[in-house]
C-alpha cells in the first residue's frame, strides 16, 4: 500500500506532461511521416537534373598553375580547373566565400553569367528547363529563403514550381528547390521548432520540449506496468468481494 501514492503522484504527472508535451509529439510524428514521404535524391530534386551535365574535374597538372603565375592574392583559398560544358574553366575561391571564373589556359577573367546564358544552362541541365515562366537576379545578400546561401545567383522559375538556382559567378547550378522541398523545409523547420532560419538544431525549447517527452514516456511505461501487475481493472483485486 505504501507505493500506491507515489503511482497516483506519476499518473497525476503523466497526465500533466501529456498535455504540456501532446502536441510537440504530434508535431514530430506529423512532420517526420512528411519528411520521409518522399526519398531524399527527390526531394533535392537531383531526379530532374539531367546525366553527363555537371562539370569534370581535371587532374593536377593541368592549366591551374597558369592563373598561379598572374596575380593571385593571398586571400584566395582554393583553385580548381574543371571542363564546364566542354571548356576548360578555372574557379578561385577566396576566404570570403567569393567565386572568380577564369580561363584555364590564359587565366583571363570571365563574365558574369547573363539572363540569355543562365536561361540555355536551365535549359541543358534540368528537365522541364526550357518552360521558364521568369527569371531573376539576386545578390548575394538578398537571396530567397529557399537558396539561403551569400551567393549570387539566378532564379528560374519553372512551370512546374521548381526553382532553378544558378551561379552568377560559377555558371552552375547551385541548388533545385521544388514545390516539395518547400514543404519538406516548412517540416523541417517545424520539427526541429526554428521556422526562422531553420539551421538551429540545439536550442532551449527544442531541448526541454523533448526532455519533458522523455520523462512523460517514462513515467508511462512505469505506470503501465504498474496496471498490468494490478490487473485489467488498473487495481488491486478485493479478497473479501
Amino acid at each position: 500500500m505504501a507505493g500506491k501514492p507515489i503511482m497516483l503522484r506519476f499518473a497525476k504527472w503523466h497526465i500533466w506532461l501529456g498535455w504540456l508535451v501532446g502536441l510537440p509529439i504530434l508535431m514530430w510524428t506529423i512532420t517526420g511521416l512528411v519528411m520521409v514521404a518522399k526519398p531524399i535524391e527527390e526531394v533535392r530534386g537531383n531526379h530532374l537534373r539531367i546525366a553527363d551535365t555537371g562539370e569534370q574535374l581535371l587532374p593536377p597538372g593541368n592549366p591551374a598553375p597558369v592563373l598561379n603565375e598572374i596575380d593571385v592574392p593571398r586571400s584566395v583559398t582554393e583553385i580548381r580547373t574543371v571542363m564546364q560544358r566542354g571548356e576548360p574553366v578555372t574557379f578561385v575561391t577566396r576566404d570570403d566565400s567569393r567565386v572568380t571564373r577564369h580561363e584555364a589556359a590564359t587565366g583571363a577573367l570571365l563574365d558574369p553569367l547573363n539572363e540569355v546564358q543562365a536561361r540555355k544552362i536551365v535549359a541543358q541541365t534540368i528537365k522541364g528547363g526550357t518552360a521558364i515562366q521568369s527569371m531573376k537576379l539576386y545578390e548575394a545578400d538578398e537571396v530567397p529563403f529557399d537558396f539561403r546561401r551569400p551567393v549570387p545567383v539566378w532564379q528560374a522559375k519553372l512551370a512546374d514550381g521548381t526553382h532553378v538556382y544558378i551561379g552568377r559567378d560559377t555558371a552552375q547550378v547551385e541548388a533545385v528547390r521544388t514545390r516539395w522541398w518547400r514543404i519538406f523545409d516548412t517540416m523541417w523547420g517545424l520539427h526541429i521548432m526554428d521556422l526562422n532560419e531553420r539551421e538551429n538544431t540545439s536550442h532551449p525549447i527544442l531541448i526541454i520540449s523533448a526532455l519533458l517527452a522523455v520523462i512523460g514516456a517514462l513515467l508511462g511505461c512505469i505506470l503501465m506496468f504498474r496496471r498490468r501487475k494490478a490487473g485489467p481493472l488498473g487495481r488491486t483485486a478485493n479478497p473479501r468481494s
